[in-house]
């Protein structure tokens, strides 16, 4: 029996240099229906200012294509840049989609910043996709893999011939995402990745991000399956589970806190919502404190 020859959507990638995140319009070029992944809302810290500065360029070329937005769509709970998930729901339409177990993120950081008014149901989201869940963009069929290691809650998006891999790999010269967060587990993300490498070889692969490696000086975030496989600096030359695991910790042991971590999960874990006012009207964010020993 032949095997079908996935179809291949219309890819669009957005930089955003301030948290190196690129988000995609993914797009069928037959009907003009489209999904939107990984969107940013523009954060100051320093002044506590937001801005739909990113994402208003997202919407600026939706509408000047005449595209129609089926799905707006977070790869996972993002802990280093905001989501303009509901934002561009308000201003395009269509549903709003991530993994089912984003439910896990929600309970466990409830509990850090007290959060009283969100239940851990996956709400807002109005689609929770578990493992091997199908959906389309347009006429493209699409199906959803889930690949926790970075956090509990990843999925990786496949439509058509490309594949939407969150933070799960890297450009190959960079290598794969941390797994120091909670709920994060580097054997886990050993697995879902050959999850990922299982799918055919000339597969497409979109990155999150790209925080450009020692020697290289331009920005990229699209390679395929197999460069992924024979390139990847903590993957390539059939390195073992084991090996991996030892690599990946001690790579995490030195990294810093990404420096939107508390902002993001606290709007991330509502699907893009802020936190409730207070009774003053103003919105604040919550920094737990680590006491010295």
């Amino acid at each position: 029996m032949t095997q079908k020859t996935p179809q291949k959507p219309e890819v669009s990638a957005f930089f955003d240099d301030a948290t190196k995140t690129v988000t995609y319009i993914v797009a069928d070029p037959d009907s003009g229906k489209a999904a939107i992944i990984d969107s940013v809302l523009d954060y100051d810290p320093a002044s506590g200012r937001l801005s739909t500065a990113s994402a208003d360029k997202v919407i600026e070329e939706v509408r000047r294509r005449d595209l129609t937005v089926e799905w707006v769509l977070d790869t996972h709970v993002h802990a280093d840049h905001l989501t303009a998930t509901p934002y561009i729901r308000e201003k395009l339409g269509g549903q709003s989609g991530i993994g089912e177990h984003v439910k896990d993120i929600q309970s466990y950081w409830r509990q850090i910043f007290n959060a009283l008014d969100l239940a851990p149901d996956g709400k807002p989201y109005d689609r929770l996709f578990p493992d091997g869940d199908t959906f389309s963009v347009g006429d493209i069929e699409a199906h959803v893999i889930h690949t926790p290691g970075h956090t509990a809650a990843d999925v990786t998006y496949v439509i058509g011939d490309a594949a939407f891999v969150g933070d799960t790999l890297f450009m190959p010269d960079y290598g794969t995402a941390r797994t120091d967060f909670p709920g994060g587990d580097a054997h886990e993300l050993y697995r879902s990745t050959r999850k990922i490498f299982a799918l055919p070889d000339e597969t497409r692969l979109f990155m999150c991000h790209d925080y450009l490696p020692d020697g290289r000086a331009d920005y990229r975030w699209e390679t395929t399956v197999a460069e992924e496989k024979t390139s990847n600096v903590h993957l390539r030359d059939g390195v073992s589970e084991e090996a991996f695991v030892a690599t990946r910790q001690k790579r995490d042991a030195g990294l810093d806190t990404p420096r939107l971590l508390y902002a993001s999960l606290q709007v991330n874990m509502r699907g893009g919502d802020l936190p409730p006012a207070d009774d003053n009207g103003t919105v604040y964010f919550r920094t737990p404190i680590k006491k010295p020993a």
